[in-house]
């Protein structure tokens, strides 16, 4: 019998793993974009744990192994944003970023006061604007970052579980 996997809050005893999860995760998408200098390859252990302290940290874990994790943020106007969602390679096509997106929705939400999500992600990365649109968000804008990198917003309300149309996301 295989262990199952579970999601729960990160503690900064789990910033290591984290980090170490998101650059493996993201050399992908700096393959993609021929950009290694991308922010998630860059950030350092201090900026991660400092994240912790201040916004929503979710790790699913395999025994003692994180191998997912995700990061969330509430907006004074109401606009939780969601980013840095990563599975490990080898876990990923099994639902588990679908989980976790979930999971952080829900936590961030709870609060009460969350009127949209927000996220976002390179025009490149398919996989990701897949699983985004198969949880309801839609693009609203578009950013062309570098010669190489637009990024793509998308976002849905929070209470019905629609996207807003783009007039009603802040930029």
């Amino acid at each position: 019998m295989g262990m199952s996997v579970t999601i729960s809050a990160a503690t900064e005893q789990d910033a290591e793993q984290i980090l170490k999860l998101q650059y493996l995760c993201y050399q992908s998408e700096a393959e993609l974009y021929g950009d290694y200098t991308i922010e998630p390859l860059t950030q350092s252990l201090a900026s991660l744990t400092a994240e912790l302290a201040v916004g929503c940290v979710l790790v699913a874990r395999l025994g003692d192994e994180v191998v997912a994790s995700v990061r969330g943020t509430v907006d004074a106007d109401g606009t939780a944003r969601v980013n840095k969602l990563v599975v490990h390679p080898r876990m990923q096509r099994h639902g588990l970023g679908g989980r976790l997106l979930n999971a952080v929705e829900e936590r961030l939400g709870a609060a009460g006061g969350v009127k949209h999500f927000q996220l976002f992600t390179g025009h490149r990365s398919e996989n990701n604007l897949q699983l985004y649109r198969k949880h309801g968000y839609l693009p609203v804008s578009t950013e062309q970052v570098s010669a190489r990198m637009t990024l793509v917003t998308l976002a849905k309300d929070a209470a019905a579980s629609t996207p807003p149309s783009p007039a009603a996301v802040p930029g």
